[in-house]
């Protein structure tokens, strides 16, 4: 089973820097789990395809499909939570 953190943000996005220490902390933690960074300005057609209206977005994925997405500054417990309920 494959989770990967789908990870939606802008440069010019004030709380995405407030995300960004919590999501490097939990890359050194959770090694099994991927993490993408999407960048809205650069790559609209993605942020399109999973309707994205608000930065920061997290989506958590599995093969099976979207298991979470939470939008705005997000702690780490709650991606934890998220992470075991994708199976990571």
């Amino acid at each position: 089973m494959t989770v990967t953190l789908k990870d939606f943000y802008a440069d010019w996005c004030g709380p995405c820097k407030t995300q960004d220490p919590i999501l490097d902390d939990l890359k050194e933690e959770w090694t099994d789990v991927e993490f993408e960074k999407i960048n809205v300005d650069e790559e609209q057609d993605v942020a399109n395809e999973y309707q994205v209206r608000s930065l920061p977005t997290l989506i958590i994925e599995n093969d099976d499909g979207i298991v979470e997405r939470f939008v705005g500054v997000t702690q780490a417990d709650d991606l934890e939570d998220a992470f075991q309920k994708a199976g990571a």
